[in-house]
């Protein structure tokens, strides 16, 4: 059974880094995938990064690339968000997500960047950048 838990979100001013988390419960280190979503106020929620444990391969959403790092570190129970440089449109409840890797029609063992075809889901932790 997989679980997964956010934490970290704070209010923070532009310009800041932050470093928000989710703490996993069951075995997907031996290669899954896992992403992170966020969900600004009033809109759709969108893929902001991806990581296939697999390879350690990433993918990032054009707006958020060269500010944030999604990483895994051997023997920790967590994938990471760093976010450096936030800005206000980076406010949003952001969520981790994670799945099986499988052959995907677009060839590759994880969900493109963006897609929600992902089995399991946290709650979300608040992110909120003021200016």
């Amino acid at each position: 059974r997989i679980e997964l838990v956010e934490f970290g979100g704070a209010s923070v001013q532009a310009g800041a880094s932050l470093q928000i988390s989710c703490e996993v419960s069951g075995d997907i280190f031996s290669g899954y995938c896992m992403a992170w979503f966020r969900q600004p106020p009033g809109k759709e929620r969108e893929g902001v990064a991806d990581i296939y444990i697999g390879d350690k391969s990433e993918h990032y959403a054009d707006a958020v690339k060269g500010r944030l790092t999604i990483s895994q570190a051997r023997g920790k129970r967590t994938v990471d968000l760093q976010m450096n440089n936030l800005k206000s449109e980076d406010t949003a409840m952001y969520f981790c997500a994670a799945d099986r890797p499988r052959l995907r029609d677009h060839g590759g063992w994880c969900p493109q960047i963006g897609s929600k075809d992902y089995q399991h889901w946290g709650q979300g932790t608040q992110v909120t950048v003021s200016s």
